[in-house]
C-alpha cells in the first residue's frame, strides 16, 4: 500500500525522514478530558468503554482536537487494552484507579487456556470507527492506529490493572519463562493481526505503545519487550510494508540502539532523554517523536514558546522530528495552552527546515 495522497502529509514524509517545510505536530491523548467538549461527549456515552464501544462517538471525540487546533494528525480514539478485553478478561475502569480487569492470566494453565480471538469479529467496532474517521477526514489529514505492546499488554492481563512495581508480571518472568513467551506469542500474533486490520480500514500509520517497558532490567527488555515488538514490526511490513511504524517504549531511552534496529520508522521519547542525545545514538536510522513533559503545558506562554524552541534546537536542522509530548496530554491543561505550543512549533520550526 503506497503513502496515501493527502493535503497534507507532513506527518507520514517526517516518519519516513523525508524533507518537511516544518515540523509536524500531534499530541499523544489529543482527544480527552482536558476539552469540555470531550467530556460531554463521554457523559452522553455513559462511560469511557461506552464510549470507546460506540464507533460514531470514539469517531467524533477523534475529531474534536482538530476542529480546535492546527493539528497534523488524528489519532483512533481508543485504548490500549482492547485485546486482552476481546480476550475475555473484562475490562472496566475504576475511577481514580484506571483499567481493571475482572480476570486475571497468571498460571501457565491460564495462559494455554487463554485463545487468541476472531479479531476482525471482536474488535469489529474499532475497525468500523476507523473507517469512520477516514470518510470524516477525507484527503486531509493521515490517521494514527495504534495496541499496546506485548509486555505492557500482559502486565495488565497478570496484575489485573495498573501497578507500582509489577510483582506478578516480573514474577511470570523468572519463574514460568516458557509461560510468559507463551502469552506473549499470543499477544504477538493478536496484534499484528488487530494493526493490519487497522491499516485496512484506513489508519496511515501505526504506533505501538510500550508504557511498562522501561520497567524491566536491559537483559529483559530485551527478551520480553523489544523481541515480540520486533516481530510484530516484520509482521506489519510484511503486509502493508509502505505504512510507517512508531514504537514508544517509555522509561527505555537507554535502549534507543537496539530499538533503531528493530525495522520500526520512527521510535518515541519521554522527556528523560534530549532529542540531541537520542537523535547521536539512533544515527538517524530512525525518525523520532517527543519529548516534551506534558507539565510545560500548565506553564504560561512565553514558557512554552520558550521550551519548544529549546526542543527543536536539541534535535537540530534536518528532517525525521515529529513533535509531540513524551507521554499524554494531563487533564488539568488549558486548551488554550496547546494552542501555544502549536503556534510556538508551526512558528519556529520552518527555521530548522531551510
Amino acid at each position: 500500500m503506497a503513502l496515501r495522497e493527502l493535503r497534507n502529509d507532513l506527518l507520514l514524509r517526517a516518519l519516513k525522514r523525508l524533507p518537511t517545510e516544518r515540523t509536524p505536530v500531534w499530541i499523544m491523548r489529543q482527544a480527552g478530558r482536558y476539552l469540555p467538549e470531550y467530556r460531554a461527549t463521554r457523559a452522553q456515552a455513559g462511560s469511557f468503554v461506552q464510549l470507546m464501544k460506540n464507533p460514531a462517538l470514539a469517531c467524533e471525540v477523534t475529531l474534536q482536537p482538530l476542529r480546535r487546533f492546527p493539528l497534523d494528525a488524528a489519532i483512533l480514539f481508543s485504548d490500549i487494552l482492547t485485546i486482552p478485553d476481546a480476550m475475555g478478561l473484562g475490562l472496566y475502569f475504576e475511577e481514580g484507579e484506571g483499567p481493571r480487569f475482572q480476570r486475571t492470566v497468571r498460571s501457565p494453565d491460564e495462559v494455554a487456556a487463554l485463545e487468541v480471538p476472531d479479531i476482525k469479529s471482536e474488535l469489529s467496532y474499532v475497525f468500523e470507527t476507523v473507517a469512520r474517521i477516514r470518510e470524516a477526514l477525507g484527503d486531509s489529514l493521515p490517521l494514527i492506529g495504534f495496541s499496546g505492546s506485548p509486555w505492557t499488554l500482559m502486565t495488565y492481563m497478570v496484575e489485573g490493572g495498573s501497578s507500582r512495581d509489577f510483582k506478578r508480571a516480573k514474577s511470570l518472568l523468572y519463574r514460568e519463562p516458557d509461560a510468559a513467551h507463551a502469552l506473549l506469542n499470543k499477544l504477538v500474533a493478536a496484534i499484528t493481526q488487530y494493526l493490519i486490520a487497522q491499516a485496512d480500514a484506513g489508519a496511515d500509520a501505526l504506533m505501538l505503545f510500550d508504557s511498562w517497558g522501561g520497567a524491566l532490567s536491559a537483559p529483559l527488555y530485551l527478551e520480553f519487550s523489544l523481541h515480540p515488538m520486533q516481530r510484530i514490526v516484520q509482521g506489519l511490513k510484511a503486509v502493508h510494508p509502505d505504512v510507517p511504524v512508531i514504537v514508544f517504549s517509555k522509561g527505555a531511552h537507554a535502549m534507543l540502539d537496539p530499538m533503531a534496529r528493530i525495522g520500526a520508522d520512527a521510535l518515541g521519547l519521554d522527556w528523560g532523554i534530549s532529542l540531541h542525545q537520542a537523535r547521536a545514538l539512533v544515527a538517524d536510522r530512525v525518525a523520532l517523536q517527543g519529548n516534551i513533559d506534558p507539565a510545560v503545558l500548565l506553564a504560561d506562554r512565553p514558557r512554552i514558546r520558550a521550551e519548544v524552541r529549546l526542543a527543536l534546537e536539541s534535535f537540530g536542522h534536518g528532517h525525521g522530528h515529529v513533535f509531540n509530548l513524551g507521554h499524554g496530554i494531563t487533564p488539568d491543561v488549558d486548551p488554550e495552552h496547546l494552542g501555544a505550543l502549536l503556534a510556538a512549533v508551526h512558528d519556529l520550526s520552518p527555521h530548522f527546515h531551510q
